[in-house]
């Protein structure tokens, strides 16, 4: 007798999910998709734009990654005060609309001739603000919509469809950019957040406008950082993620150079890597859950540290011809890309849903940017660095500060009072 569709297990696992029932947040999920769909393709580009085509040094791809990170030590702090008074939505809609026209400006300036380094440090600057207050409203949004206590169900399923875009994105954007040109690649991310902007329109969901304050900015402000200081678990999350921020940063400022004019490797296989990075991803979204139920999410996010530390240890160790070979040297700096990944998604996921936990209703946006500013604010000093020790010393001096770095915060981070007792009291209670 053959088996009705509604009786195979993909339908029932369907009926079963409560997250995947909700209609918004398919919505909001298949959005996400095409963000991550053209960020991907924009993460290549972009620096392939400064480094290929305007032959940028360390110190300008410290600067440009600098540029991307300064809105969040500039508009943090007031941005969560703003998304604590207004609904999420529009301020989500009007931030992905000027990203997609700014990313669109780079096409167009090649195009006219005008396109320089500094133009880039412009649309990174605008991408970064973008990012501090359009992405603080969608991590409201999202917790809104959802509940808090599906926030980590709602992230692995955003991880899983990530990974698989990153699988997809870098090989097509590699591909693309070689027969195109990096410029006219990034418009499929502008493409990208219009088609987001249709999806999330129209969303039907909890987004109510908060009650007026009668309350000074500045008073609101004080009180996201009374709040931080006052909560142990936040402090502690908050000096791990501005030290981590400021390795990833500095190690991304110098990655593409290294990869490009040390191993030699071109723009197709620099999409080779990226997607190997996916897997990587994947790997994390399964990992996720296993380990919060063991080792609680501060366990899973320790692993998540000890991942990119590796990473950032054995990438400057791979020469130029591993084995004899330009290709293992590829293959090699490949692989470091799926422990970075997986290392970054098992870092974020539980960051932020511990952060989110910890946090009331009233004091969301402001706890989210606050949050952001103590530890994002830190990455152009990062950046800035890792770009001045590749330009007067080597670059691969550069990428092996950044792994000291991510030794000293692994220990640092293990030995946590506040870490050490999220881990132990987690597990008792799931």
């Amino acid at each position: 007798m053959a088996t009705s569709p509604k009786e195979l297990p993909i339908f029932n696992a369907f009926r079963n999910d409560e997250l995947l029932r909700n209609v918004a947040f398919r919505r909001y999920w298949s959005s996400a998709i095409l963000n991550d769909l053209g960020s991907y393709i924009s993460a290549l580009a972009l620096p392939l734009c400064s480094v290929l085509l305007l032959k940028a040094s360390p110190a300008q791809m410290g600067m440009m990654g600098a540029a991307s990170a300064l809105p969040y030590a500039l508009l943090s702090l007031p941005a969560g005060v703003f998304l604590d008074r207004n609904r999420k939505l529009p301020i989500l809609l009007a931030s992905k609309a000027i990203q997609a026209v700014s990313l669109a400006s780079i096409p167009l300036a090649w195009w006219l001739g005008m396109l320089t380094v500094q133009w880039m440090y412009a649309v990174s600057f605008i991408s970064g603000a973008c990012g501090v207050v359009g992405g603080g409203a969608e991590l409201v949004f999202l917790t809104n919509l959802i509940g808090r206590d599906k926030l980590l169900d709602a992230q692995s399923k955003l991880a899983a469809t990530d990974s698989a875009t990153r699988l997809l994105a870098p090989g097509f954007a590699g591909v693309l950019i070689q027969w195109l040109s990096a410029p006219y690649a990034v418009l499929l991310n502008a493409f990208g957040f219009l088609a987001s902007i249709a999806l999330l329109r129209n969303l039907k969901a909890s987004d109510p406008k908060p009650p007026p304050s009668n309350k000074h900015p500045l008073r609101d402000i004080h009180d996201g950082f009374l709040f931080i200081w006052n909560q142990s678990l936040l402090r502690t999350l908050a000096w791990a993620s501005g030290c981590w921020h400021m390795l990833i940063y500095g190690f991304a400022a110098l990655h593409v150079i290294f990869a490009t004019r040390e191993l030699g490797m071109s723009a197709g296989m620099l999409g080779i890597a990226q997607m190997i990075g996916g897997i990587g991803v994947l790997v994390s979204s399964l990992l996720l859950k296993p380990l919060s139920r063991r080792y609680g999410p501060a366990g899973a996010m320790l692993c998540g540290m000890g991942f990119c530390a590796f990473a950032f240890i054995v990438t400057p160790l791979i020469p130029a011809n591993l084995f004899g070979h330009p290709l293992a040297s590829a293959v090699a700096c490949a692989a470091m890309s799926f422990f970075l990944d997986c290392g970054v998604m098992l870092f974020l996921m539980p960051y932020g849903a511990m952060r989110q936990k910890a946090t009331p209703d009233e004091y969301l946006g402001r706890i989210v940017s606050t949050m952001r500013f103590l530890t994002v604010a830190t990455a152009p000093l990062g950046s800035l660095t890792a770009g001045y020790l590749g330009e007067h010393f080597s670059v691969r001096t550069g990428m092996a500060c950044v792994a000291v770095g991510g030794i000293l915060l692994t220990l640092f981070l293990s030995l946590s009072p506040a870490m050490r007792q999220a881990r132990v009291a987690a597990p008792a209670a799931s």
